[in-house]
């Protein structure tokens, strides 16, 4: 499977020439490291995708205190057949070893029975809500957890930290969301409206259709619950990292919603990290993702504060 998606996701990466500098990772580079693997897996519904790896620091934590933790979504176009939730086992383990927790949540994509408008919405937050029920046994702390998407999995983080705007009529609304202190969007895709407007996005442009279906007379804004800059503001932190030389996310994706969440009120920022792509960003030893283990520190720090 894992093999699959890495096929399918060099398919979205324009290629890299000779004359093109610096030159970037490519997805075979991340898969050909060894792969580590998660301390447990967890299920929070009966499809073979409604899981959820967690990763948990080596050794007893501190008495009467919890790991900090970060829920952690993966991208692949919002499409199952691209990517899964083992994308992220890399930087899940380095985090791990540096004491993190990690959540690391699976859904069904758009190419997947229950995939799209609202089963993929839904699974990211039945997940992202199951870290409630499992945070006493593994000591999780539940009160200031930090939410890490790459690609597509930066709409979905941002969208799980906007769920307590949802509208109350919306089949994604639920009474008690669990409450996101802060989110890292690695390569996002946040505006959906801007992504379905944009063909030279690495996803293209009929996908966004797949995730969120057709308008109809009863639902005739498809975006209204959907595209995270509909629910602004967020209310909390949100950094945008993106690699300067990116090939599949381009850069006006994000300084767009950027300059839509300052409008809102909302505190953000964008980190643009130089001779960066976009497979850099979810690779440990690169200097995106070391953008990002300093981002993480310093949103974890303010727990304490």
């Amino acid at each position: 499977m894992f093999r699959l998606a890495i096929l399918a996701l060099v398919a979205l990466t324009p290629a890299v020439t000779a004359a093109d500098t610096p030159k970037l990772l490519t997805w075979d580079d991340l898969a050909s490291r060894a792969k580590p693997a998660p301390d447990a897996t967890i299920s929070y519904g009966d499809d073979h995708l409604q899981k959820v790896d967690l990763w948990l620091p080596a050794g007893p934590r501190p008495t009467g205190k919890r790991f900090p933790t970060v829920l952690m979504v993966h991208g692949g176009c919002w499409t199952t057949s691209i990517a899964d939730r083992s994308l992220m086992n890399w930087v899940a383990d380095d985090l791990r070893k540096a004491g993190y927790a990690v959540w690391n949540i699976d859904y069904r994509g758009v190419d997947r029975t229950g995939g799209g408008y609202p089963g993929t919405f839904q699974d990211a937050a039945k997940a992202a809500d199951t870290l409630r029920d499992h945070a006493r046994q593994y000591g999780l702390d539940t009160q200031h957890v930090v939410a890490i998407g790459h690609s597509a999995g930066g709409h979905l983080a941002l969208w799980l930290a906007a769920r307590s705007k949802l509208p109350a009529d919306s089949p994604l609304h639920t009474a008690r969301p669990l409450r996101i202190a802060h989110v890292i969007s690695l390569g996002g895709l946040p505006d959906l409206e801007a992504t379905a407007a944009s063909p030279d996005n690495g996803c293209g442009t009929e996908v966004v259709g797949a995730l969120l279906g057709k308008p109809t007379p009863g639902r005739p804004d498809i975006y209204r619950d959907t595209s995270v800059p509909r629910l602004l503001p967020l209310g909390m932190r949100q950094d945008l990292v993106n690699g300067q030389e990116d090939r599949i996310i381009p850069m006006r994706l994000a300084t767009g919603y950027v300059a839509q969440a300052q409008k809102a009120g909302d505190s953000i920022a964008l980190h643009v990290v130089p001779q960066t792509g976009h497979v850099e960003l979810v690779t440990p030893d690169t200097a995106a993702w070391a953008k990002t283990r300093q981002l993480l520190a310093a949103a974890l720090a303010q727990r304490h504060h």
